[in-house]
């Protein structure tokens, strides 16, 4: 079974300028996703992808077998990011001239997971019937009881509705947040695929407590204070 481990890092970021290579316990943030994809020792690749030179430098620093260029019109704020994965594992593939029957893909900027996570994930796909597989929270709000949206004329109205309500959160349908750590694909639908969630994928359930993907300052200062909190089993990744 050959496995491949993309991981896609833009040099541009609104939200939090050059997070990816921002630091945390004096490490640039996407090497903490590199060391555990090696740490892992389940890939026989490790490949990142970027459209930056600076990220591309500190991800060779760090151990990535690969370093994919990616294309400009790959790399705008309205960028999906499926086409950067497909591209990042295609060019591998050509250099090597070879195929990966598993490809998984982990965020840089959700480096809260454990090895163990990215292991279960694919462990998952690789025992199931299924295209792919997401991780995802137990969500905090639920669209059955108390998270809402307006209708047309402005008014409150839950996102979605039950015949005769609920009473408690407790008895609306578990629902999730997705929290884009690890998406991990089968080779036979992975080139098609069009959008993450497809007919048949499947779920790796992870704590809220390792779901904080960094899209905002206050998600920085989180992800800090947890990595701080835990020091010794984020510093073990880099001995």
């Amino acid at each position: 079974m050959k496995r491949i481990c993309t991981i896609c890092a833009r040099g541009g970021s609104k939200g939090v300028k050059n997070k990816n290579i921002r630091h945390i316990l004096n490490k640039p943030l996407i090497a903490f996703s590199i060391r555990q994809a090696k740490l892992s020792g389940i890939f026989e690749y490790i490949a990142v992808s970027s459209d930056s030179e600076e990220i591309l430098n500190v991800a060779r620093e760090y151990g990535a077998d690969f370093l994919i260029k990616r294309p400009n019109e790959m790399a705008t704020d309205e960028s999906a990011k499926l086409p950067a994965i497909q591209h990042c594992v295609q060019e591998v593939e050509k250099r090597l001239n070879i195929t990966f029957e598993t490809i998984v893909d982990l965020d840089a900027t959700s480096p809260l997971r454990t090895i163990e996570d990215i292991q279960g994930a694919v462990t998952l796909l690789e025992g199931q019937i299924c295209s792919n597989v997401i991780t995802a929270a137990p969500s905090r709000r639920s669209p059955y009881f108390n998270l809402v949206e307006r209708n047309k004329y402005g008014y409150v109205m839950l996102s979605k509705e039950l015949d005769g309500g609920i009473a408690r959160r407790q008895d609306s349908p578990k629902c999730y947040d997705m929290n884009a750590s690890i998406y991990v694909w089968k080779r036979n639908t992975f080139y098609e695929a069009k959008t993450i969630i497809q007919k048949d994928t499947l779920l790796y359930e992870m704590p809220e407590d390792r779901s904080i993907d960094i899209d905002s300052e206050l998600d920085f200062m989180f992800v800090d204070f947890l990595i701080t909190q835990k020091r010794d089993s984020y510093e073990k990744l880099f001995l």
